[in-house]
């Protein structure tokens, strides 16, 4: 199935330009005030602010999105699928809002969602959560991580995390005053060394994040990880914050180790999921998190006040979707076939591919045939050859080179034969 997201952008882009470029004196409501257009250029602020995050600018996500429309290449760049989601979970949306859910919902979520949350957890995991304190439904898994970091993490805290890592986790932290330590993966399978974080660890470490299945890497946790984890936690004030958002995407029958099925991790442990993930749907921003009552509470404080509460319609069609258990427990054999497809198609390739155990992602080796770095090689394959590919070094905050890049299988069929056959012209 191929996908008509990027027409509908382009129409509604055009559609603006053109109702502005055919005005060229434009007859806007001003209710008695002098009108205020800018044509071309931006409104002048009368402050410079200091900013918090004065090295940070535009995602490489956004850079490579632009470039891509530039230069028309195909995506294998972004973790969203090009294909559409279940018909049936969008009429139970629209069921949803004719039948009146479109207020606010609870700030905690859709009692329904929230119960249906905890009986997964239960079932799959063996950890039962409390759906009116425990369960938390969230605007996006994003927020949840934002909300969980805001509402437990102090200035002069440090937190642990992983590199390669997803985007957010450093910024989120400097923006409470606390200070991201980084620890890298091992270059060669991207396992954690855990005495490499046993001795990061001191009086201010208030928080390590873990990611698995991982993105960008498609790595899992094993059980020593979770021996080890265990270990250095245990009789600390050390908070887990577990995002577990391609939980149901774990490969080759292998089991995902998440912190609910260890008592010892799931008491000190904010689990984040994303309903975008598994259901397909990444733009209706929908996720949740999992923790013990006393840590929910602080992340509910936070919660209230970003966004209060997720979209109404879209929690009711979630908690219908919920009881059909195989909505989600058939995704690992989906993007497996997926997966396995691509690793075929590219085996012909120049390329090394590297094994993926679980997420949307696979890692692809080039340094062996080139010795451009991961920003110069993937700005090649967009002007070159018309593909679209994430550097291994955007996700490591000193852009360290890699000679990696990552490949996103979560494509139609049709894109991913397409992005290999252009892959394999390298």
């Amino acid at each position: 199935m191929t996908s008509d997201h990027n027409e509908y952008d382009k129409l509604s882009i055009v559609g603006t330009g053109e109702l502005l470029l055919n005005h060229s004196n434009p007859v806007l409501p001003s209710y008695g005030r002098p009108a205020c257009i800018f044509w071309g250029n931006a409104m002048k602020s009368a402050m410079s602010p200091q900013s918090k995050l004065p090295d940070v600018g535009t995602t490489i996500f956004t850079v490579i999105g632009q470039l891509s429309a530039e230069h028309n290449a195909l995506n294998l760049s972004q973790g969203a699928p090009n294909f559409s989601c279940q018909p049936a979970l969008i009429e139970s949306v629209a069921k949803a809002m004719r039948e009146g859910h479109n207020q606010y919902a609870p700030m905690s979520g859709v009692a329904a969602l929230r119960h249906a949350l905890s009986a997964k957890a239960e079932a799959l995991y063996g950890c039962k959560y409390d759906a009116d304190s425990e369960v938390t439904v969230v605007a996006s898994a994003s927020e949840g991580l934002y909300s969980a970091i805001s509402a437990l993490v102090h200035p002069g805290d440090e937190v642990i995390y992983f590199e390669p890592s997803f985007d957010s986790y450093a910024p989120i932290v400097r923006l409470q005053g606390a200070k991201p330590v980084a620890i890298g993966l091992s270059m060669d399978d991207f396992s954690i060394d855990w005495d490499q974080v046993a001795s990061a660890i001191n009086s201010r470490t208030r928080m390590i994040i873990i990611n698995s299945p991982h993105n960008p890497t498609g790595a899992i946790f094993t059980d020593f990880d979770i021996e080890r984890l265990t270990a250095l936690t245990q009789n600390t004030d050390i908070v887990i914050l577990s995002d577990e958002v391609y939980e149901h995407v774990v490969f080759d029958g292998e089991r995902h180790e998440s912190m609910a099925c260890h008592p010892q991790l799931a008491e000190r442990s904010v689990i984040v999921s994303s309903f975008g993930k598994t259901y397909h749907v990444t733009g209706w921003r929908v996720g949740y998190c999992l923790a013990p009552a006393e840590l929910m509470s602080e992340i509910r404080k936070v919660h209230q006040f970003m966004m209060f509460s997720a979209d109404t319609p879209m929690q009711v069609a979630f908690a219908e979707a919920l009881a059909d258990p195989q909505s989600y427990l058939g995704l690992a054999d989906f993007y497996q076939q997926k997966r396995d497809l691509l690793a075929e198609a590219l085996s012909e390739s120049r390329f090394e591919l590297l094994p993926s155990r679980g997420s949307f992602f696979m890692l692809a080796r080039f340094s062996h045939f080139s010795p451009l770095t991961d920003d110069e090689f993937v700005l090649s394959l967009i002007r070159d050859h018309q593909i679209a590919t994430i550097p291994l070094s955007a996700f490591y905050s000193n852009n360290k080179p890699t000679g990696l890049i990552r490949l996103s299988f979560a494509k139609d069929n049709d894109t991913l034969y397409e992005g290999a056959r252009r892959l394999c012209r390298v």
